[in-house]
């Protein structure tokens, strides 16, 4: 589906608001604020939902998400990228990759200034109280692949008392450099008490880091002391959640403190 087949600024003709699985999902338009390059394929999007109270006021935690659709195309869940208190001030960001043929393919070939649909705020987002007291979980670990970045730099710019905490480290995959967003954003986790572990399934020659997939970085240097005081949060590859979920409770980490968004 391309642009020629949807027309994203027509009149909407759709019902305000359908049931999907049980939950009434209530539409309403929000201008594109801002989009632009994030990293190969993929792309930044803030949408400006300063008209809409019920989205100011319902983003409340990290891992949240959306339902977005321009004019009759088939819903895109985004998970917000950006911390709740910026959904206070009438703005929600999103991590955008560029796939033909989908809603999110779509988004990334807008403008400023047009118009897209988009769902009140959904799920339950990360249950951060989980890995609260921080003297009672020193040790946090968060995995993300490809766009599933979006959520966890939901939480990390929440921020979380990394500082507080021994050993907080992100293991973040994707292909190489170039399909890696947010890299300029690195350098103030690192400072926030984050341990950056950046891991390339294909990197270009000159890269020293790890190299592979996510799961079999973190079996190399899992370093898991007191299973009991692990927290984990996790999204992206189908297959990465599971091989990171069944290494953590195979060291011990309980099922309740491995947080996924959805």
């Amino acid at each position: 589906m391309s642009l020629n087949d949807v027309n994203p600024l027509r009149s909407l003709r759709l019902p305000s608001s359908i049931l999907l699985k049980g939950v009434e999902v209530l539409w309403t338009e929000a201008p594109i604020a801002d989009i632009g390059f994030a990293a190969e394929q993929h792309f930044h999007l803030v949408l400006d939902i300063s008209a809409n109270r019920e989205l100011r006021d319902g983003h409340t935690k990290p891992g949240q998400f959306v339902q977005v659709r321009i004019g009759d195309s088939k819903p895109a869940f985004l998970a917000i990228a950006s911390p709740p208190r910026l959904a206070a001030t009438g703005s929600l960001e999103f991590l955008l990759k560029s796939v033909e043929g989908t809603t999110a393919g779509l988004l990334c070939s807008l403008q400023k200034g047009d118009k897209v649909e988009l769902s009140q705020v959904m799920g339950n987002g990360f249950g951060v109280e989980q890995v609260s007291p921080v003297e009672d979980f020193p040790t946090v670990l968060l995995f993300a692949t490809g766009s599933g970045i979006s959520p966890i730099h939901s939480l990390l710019e929440a921020g979380f008392d990394a500082r507080q905490r021994r050993d907080v480290r992100l293991y973040y995959g994707a292909r190489n450099l170039d399909r890696m967003a947010y890299q300029d954003k690195f350098k103030d986790w690192e400072a926030s008490g984050v341990e950056v572990v950046p891991v390339l399934s294909q990197p270009h020659n000159n890269w020293t880091g790890e190299q592979g997939y996510v799961q079999a970085a973190f079996a190399k240097t899992k370093g898991i002391i007191q299973a009991a005081q692990v927290g984990a949060f996790l999204c992206g590859h189908k297959e990465m959640a599971q091989d990171v979920t069944a290494l953590l409770l195979a060291d011990g980490v309980p099922k309740e403190q491995i947080l996924l968004n959805f």
